[in-house]
């Protein structure tokens, strides 16, 4: 099944050209919480795993689409209940063609969406992490990945979820913008380290919260 996607090409050098259709069937294994950390000595790492709060680390959080998030919010009860099983989310790019197009299919159908841009260098090894290619657009579906675009097998797998083949968005409903797909944070300065661990000595650590950003994903 052929689809139609461009690819994305990070400054600073070329990420490995690959346009593969993959396993629509595969869950979204890597679909969790991405953490971009920069460490004292420059160094940079990728981890599903949250950072000790003390580090000295620049922290960027790519997160899949979180059910009970912004897209799902004032939605028809029966409408939310797909979205908060079924998050839908879109990644795309600049100057993309099909990216727009698949975009437009998701709005005039009223399937209500986040959407997580890629235009840094950042944004694209959180890509490939997410997805095992650099192919835009990336629709995923619950579980679902969706690799460039094709209507068909979009529509196919949007009436599996049971999205309703006609939107039922209430007029007061706005689209959330778009967000970059790794928004980095500002890191603490290195003077801020015995504050930071001083407040944390002075207060009780809070129980660390693992996020839940794939509460189900589809299984055909």
């Amino acid at each position: 099944m052929s689809s139609n996607a461009v690819k994305f090409f990070a400054p600073q050098g070329l990420l490995a050209l690959l346009l593969l259709a993959g396993s629509l069937a595969s869950p979204l294994a890597h679909a969790q919480k991405v953490y971009r950390i920069v460490g004292a000595d420059g160094k940079v790492t990728f981890s599903d795993q949250q950072p000790p709060p003390a580090s000295h680390a620049q922290v960027s959080n790519a997160p899949a689409a979180s059910a009970g998030g912004a897209a799902t919010a004032g939605l028809p009860f029966e409408l939310r209940q797909i979205a908060s099983k079924y998050p839908v989310t879109l990644y795309s790019g600049e100057n993309c063609g099909p990216c727009g197009v698949g975009r437009s299919m998701l709005v005039s159908r009223g399937i209500p969406f986040t959407e997580k841009t890629v235009s840094t260098h950042e944004d694209a090894q959180a890509l490939q992490r997410i997805s095992g290619d650099n192919s835009l657009p990336f629709l995923t579906i619950g579980g679902q990945q969706l690799k460039g675009f094709s209507d068909s097998e979009w529509t196919q797998f949007l009436n599996a979820a049971g999205y309703p083949t006609a939107s039922v968005l209430p007029a007061s409903y706005r689209q959330p913008a778009a967000t970059p797909l790794v928004a980095v944070a500002v890191a603490a300065p290195a003077g801020a380290t015995a504050a930071s661990t001083a407040t944390t000595t002075a207060r009780p650590a809070r129980p660390a919260v693992v996020p839940n950003d794939n509460p189900a994903g589809i299984k055909f």
